[in-house]
């Protein structure tokens, strides 16, 4: 029989390498107690707990999508609930449209996204085709956050109020180094050329097959984003794609891109702010 603690080594080895969320189980003196859920833990991390503590991991999409305190789900989990599609639209175009053309619009675009989006076990998965995944409701200021997971060559993003995009880019990609891809995600990129905020203060992306988390906070037309809890736009004044002398719209909704490959999301949490 092998020594229990390499038994338990082997275990925490198996976990690690195959879990982004590990909860911890403590038992101390018959009770058991859960003594926290993290993301990503490094084997560093875990050697330091001692093994007779640790007498169970376990992994569960239940524990998926459930928003901190304060905020709210934009992504049950489940289906597409709370969600239309739309493409890089001008948000005062469509918001003018009449009842009758826009619930057209909207229906329309229903058909497309669950063509191409789908979830399976608590992740939201799009395919790298088709409409851009739009909250129902509009939003003023909001702090944002989700998870998400891509692959080579995809070219992503998040639009704010409908407006493009807080990037997501392939960092390795040398043909798009010439664009920025090289620096990282997260940047305002569809700000003007030297602008704040355009590109991002350092390189915080995971290498592909990992989970990236974006923390984004928007007041008024100012931007901050966090991306692996790593400062990547501090406070940069977000310019309107589609009308940069107009300023940004004081509402619009949330939109995740979808542009030239598999994208996954989770943890998709949104809180409004005064």
């Amino acid at each position: 029989m092998k020594p229990r603690n390499a038994m338990v080594r082997r275990s925490r080895q198996r976990v690690c390498q195959k879990s982004d969320s590990i909860t911890f189980t403590l038992a101390i003196g018959g009770g058991r107690f859960i003594i926290g859920a993290f993301q990503t833990i490094h084997m560093k991390i875990i050697r330091l707990i001692p093994a007779f503590l640790i007498t169970a991991f376990t992994v569960s999409a239940g524990e998926l999508n459930h928003p901190p305190k304060g905020f709210t789900a934009l992504f049950n989990g489940k289906d597409l609930t709370g969600w239309w599609g739309l493409k890089t639209e001008n948000p005062a175009k469509w918001m003018a449209m009449d009842k009758k053309a826009f619930a057209e619009k909207k229906a329309k675009s229903v058909k497309d996204i669950h063509q191409h989006w789908s979830v399976k076990d608590g992740i939201l998965i799009n395919d790298g085709h088709g409409m851009y995944l739009t909250t129902e409701k509009n939003y003023g200021n909001f702090e944002l956050r989700l998870d998400y997971k891509t692959v080579a060559k995809a070219d992503s993003g998040i639009y704010l109020r409908g407006v493009p995009q807080v990037q997501i880019w392939d960092y390795t990609e040398e043909k798009k180094f010439k664009l920025g891809a090289d620096k990282g995600s997260g940047g305002l990129w569809n700000n003007s050329k030297g602008a704040p905020g355009k590109d991002p203060l350092m390189l915080a992306d995971k290498p592909f097959g990992e989970w990236n988390s974006f923390r984004i906070r928007l007041v008024g037309e100012k931007v901050t984003v966090h991306l692996n809890g790593q400062l990547v736009v501090d406070n940069a004044k977000m310019e309107n794609y589609f009308n940069r002398k107009g300023g940004m719209p004081k509402r619009g909704p949330i939109q995740l891109q979808t542009h030239g490959g598999a994208i996954s999301w989770r943890n998709v949490f949104v809180k409004e702010l005064n």
